[in-house]
């Protein structure tokens, strides 16, 4: 057996999966090799337990500048027209509406300032005041005695958008259609040592497996990606700042799409939103909260020591929580999220941040979303003391790259599979086949991808 590749991409999570795609029909590399560590595809931050379900094209997204969101649009049209190319509308995508929404004349003002603001760049949204959202969202105006809420409140979405997707099935469809040829994906392949080699190339070890070498390596395994840089010398100065996610459900389907609250700038997290869910039918879904954990994976046992030696109790990481904490409202986020976590009292808290989007809840209709929800590792800079929002990627220049993808990665999963792509094909020398790009994804340059 002829364990020797052109790539290997460890991690088969949305991100990985993506690169496959890409790398095996998107360019002329002969063998690539997809390395998960589990026995199937997605289990960790892609399976639709564990994220938003949510394509974010930066028009419901209250926390992206008008910069961000036009690239977040871009990036999130690439997954969108990849869905319906093969035809998976009502298996991994699917179609809804969306909106941001304002309680209150502080939120509202703003709202109505982001919308025409924004609508330069989304010109298909609408302004909803509570009239409208009587008629499309008639749960976030109604209150538990059939009334109307006496909030001033306004919506700014569309009515119809293919907003919702089910990432794990979008990676699983991804994989299958790239096994052929030499090209093949290997479970149960938990990487434990990466080793360079004297004339080129790398070498992958893992337990009960055989060692695989490939000329590149792409890691897209999550907080875990920082993990193996840092076993190989890379990426020493970046911590990490694990950040789980709960839901709440409530039963039936109590709103017709997405609604989106409007996020405290002063937070790195989300704020929550209600949404149908894709997978537990018949239930709406309320989150997430927030609450920093001291594993890099949330359901599996065995992450603990991994995070120290990651972030461990640095002067730097010490330094980063203590500024966080020292800001009265972060401090106070912080604690309400921890109360949210606790069984006998969580939902009792929850329930007031429930009531902002559909008022007529009531505590016996709110359960914890028991499986639900994953962690984001958000990357520490030890040196400047700082919090990074957003992608990072550690690039070595000699064949081995390192990306950690906190949200949005899915929905940017095709535009970073894209870059990756770019650096892969001229490292080998490879070329990428740009008519099969715009046939698929409706993009005739990748020019827009180079910062």
């Amino acid at each position: 057996m002829n364990n020797s590749y052109d790539v290997a991409i460890i991690g088969g999570g949305i991100s990985g999966s993506a690169l496959f795609y890409t790398l095996t029909h998107y360019t002329d590399i002969k063998k690539v090799v997809l390395l998960e560590k589990y026995d199937r595809p997605a289990t960790l931050s892609s399976s639709a337990n564990n994220n938003s379900q949510t394509i974010h094209a930066g028009d419901i997204e209250t926390n992206y500048t008008k910069e961000k969101a036009k690239k977040v649009r871009r990036a999130a049209k690439l997954i969108e027209n990849y869905a319906l190319f093969h035809n998976l509308q009502n298996k991994s995508i699917f179609e809804c509406q969306k909106m941001a929404f304002g309680v209150g004349d502080k939120e509202v003002e703003f709202i109505k300032s982001r919308h025409n603001e924004f609508s330069e760049i989304y010109p298909e949204l609408e302004l909803f005041n509570k009239d409208t959202l009587r008629e499309i969202e008639p749960n976030i105006i109604k209150t538990e005695n059939g009334s109307n809420r006496s909030d001033n409140v306004v919506g700014s979405g569309i009515k119809k958008s293919f907003c919702a997707m089910n990432f794990c099935v979008t990676a699983n469809h991804m994989i299958e259609t790239s096994i052929f040829n030499e090209h093949k994906a290997i479970f149960n392949f938990k990487v434990k040592n990466i080793v360079e080699q004297g004339d080129g190339g790398y070498t992958l070890q893992a337990d009960g497996h055989s060692p695989i070498s490939a000329k590149f390596v792409l890691v897209n395994a999550g907080a875990h990606s920082l993990f193996l840089a840092h076993n190989m010398g890379y990426g020493l100065e970046l911590g990490c700042l694990p950040v789980s996610g709960s839901f709440y459900f409530i039963p039936g389907n109590k709103l017709n799409g997405k609604v989106y609250t409007v996020q405290n700038p002063k937070l790195p997290f989300a704020a929550i939103h209600g949404d149908p869910d894709i997978v537990a039918k018949d239930k709406t879904r309320l989150g997430p909260t927030a609450l920093a954990l001291p594993k890099l994976e949330r359901f599996k046992s065995g992450t603990f020591l991994d995070f120290l030696k990651i972030s461990g109790i640095a002067s730097g990481t010490l330094n980063i929580m203590f500024d966080l904490l020292s800001d009265s409202e972060i401090r106070s986020y912080i604690f309400r999220n921890f109360l949210y976590e606790i069984p006998s009292i969580g939902k009792k808290y929850f329930l007031q941040e429930a009531k902002k989007i559909i008022p007529s809840i009531r505590l016996e209709d709110l359960s914890y979303a028991s499986g639900f929800g994953g962690i984001r590792p958000q990357v520490l800079d030890k040196k400047e003391k700082k919090l990074i929002l957003g992608e990072k990627k550690i690039k070595s220049n000699k064949g081995i790259t390192f990306n950690m993808t906190p949200s949005p990665g899915a929905t940017s999963c095709l535009k970073n599979a894209l870059v990756d792509m770019m650096e892969i094909t001229e490292y080998l020398g490879a070329k990428i086949n740009m008519e099969k790009v715009n046939k698929e994804l409706k993009e005739d340059s990748l020019e827009w991808l180079i910062d």
